[in-house]
This record gives structure tokens, C-alpha cells and sequence, in this order.
């Protein structure tokens, strides 16, 4: 069972008949919207995945789903922006430079550019069908952790305007995942082209670490 809790973060009232929905990362849509009762609570009985809240159509988490996932806003009407509670931005504007080889990835009818490796020419057109574009052209399936990990990279830089270092995110998910599955040999598998700080910030949309061009 996966609860919802949606509260005002002034005072910390429940929002009541809210309407709230969970797009799955593994089905790739969303579920019919639930509304909130009156301890602002929305229930889905469904097994822990990982996936996006929704609540009144705009995002409002991003990550596992599973036991209860608290949603603060400071108002109704606040944007998913400021759902997400950003303190920075991630990067935007185009990185080519002379010389730069460059592919096109097809991405939802359009195409995108990367360079050779696969790193985005223009950050802003990230999305999560880039992710699966991207990773279908790497050959790598993508599992509920590759999504923890890519959200994690971007919910990091725009946390702290820089990339997570493997050491961070080894803190982090030894402290999220099952025993074993946050070391760094497990990080590894899960992108074995290049490791997470290279894979990872790819499909992530983020840009190379230092040292890798």
C-alpha cells in the first residue's frame, strides 16, 4: 500500500479532495487520480516501484513509491518548480563547440542533439524519454534503480549547482537501498559504460565531469 499525504507547509493542514496520480516509470503512464481524504491522504494499492506524483496534474516527487510519500506546498496554485523546492537550475544553453562531432537521437517525434558519447549538445532538452531513448541506443534495460540514480543526479545539482561524486552517491544509496546495492561495485553494474558519474550524468542530462573530454 502506498500513501500519499498532501499538507499546507504553513501550518501543516491536510489539502482534502485533491486529486493525485502516480505515473510509473516501468509502465511509462499514469494511473487514474485518487483524491485526497480528510487527513489529506491518497491510497494505492499497489507494490513499491519507482516512478512521479502527481498532484492536480503537476509533478510534485519523484523517486521510489513506496510507504508514505509527504507532498508540502505553500499553495494550490504553486508550480511544479516550486514543488520540487529548487534552490538552483540545471544547466541550459547549448555546450557545442568547433570540431564537435554530433549525433541525433529521435526523442517523441523529434530529434535531439549529443555528441559523440551521447551527452545532450543542449541540456534543456532533456526529458524522460531522452532517458529512454538514450539508454535503447546504449543497449542498457533500464530498472527502478537506473531511475533512482538519474533523479538523484539531477536532484543533486540542482540542490548544490555541482555533479555528485561516486563517494556521495555511495553515501546516498547505502542509505536508501538494500544492503550491498549502494557500493560502488553495484553502481558500476547498473552503468557499465563509464560508470555512474559518466552513464549516469548522460542520461541524467548533465554534463561531463572533469576529465572526461
Amino acid at each position: 500500500m502506498l500513501t500519499v499525504k498532501v499538507t499546507m507547509k504553513l501550518d501543516r493542514s491536510p489539502v482534502k479532495r485533491m486529486p493525485v496520480a502516480l505515473r510509473l516509470d516501468a509502465a511509462d503512464q499514469a494511473t487514474p487520480p485518487v483524491l485526497t481524504d480528510r487527513s489529506g491522504c491518497a491510497h494505492f494499492d499497489l507494490p513499491p516501484a519507482s516512478g512521479t506524483v502527481l498532484v492536480d496534474g503537476r509533478e510534485r516527487y519523484q523517486g521510489p513509491l513506496v510507504g508514505e510519500i509527504p507532498i508540502e506546498l505553500w499553495s494550490i496554485t504553486q508550480s511544479s518548480d516550486d514543488a520540487q523546492g529548487a534552490a538552483g537550475r540545471l544547466p541550459v544553453g547549448s555546450n557545442a563547440y568547433p570540431g564537435m562531432q554530433r549525433r541525433r537521437l529521435r526523442v517523441d517525434g523529434r530529434e535531439v542533439e549529443t555528441d559523440s558519447e551521447g551527452y545532450l549538445v543542449n541540456p534543456a532538452d532533456w526529458s524522460e524519454s531522452f532517458v529512454r531513448a538514450q539508454a535503447a541506443a546504449e543497449g542498457l534495460p533500464l530498472t527502478d534503480a537506473h531511475w533512482d540514480v538519474v533523479r538523484y543526479l539531477r536532484a543533486h545539482f540542482t540542490r548544490t549547482g555541482t555533479q555528485a561524486s561516486v563517494r556521495e552517491m555511495i553515501k546516498h544509496f547505502r542509505r536508501v537501498w538494500t544492503a550491498g546495492a549502494g557500493e560502488s561495485a553495484s553502481l558500476h553494474r547498473l552503468f557499465p559504460r563509464g560508470g555512474p558519474q559518466k552513464q549516469g550524468n548522460r542520461l541524467a542530462g548533465l554534463l561531463r565531469t572533469k576529465g572526461e573530454h
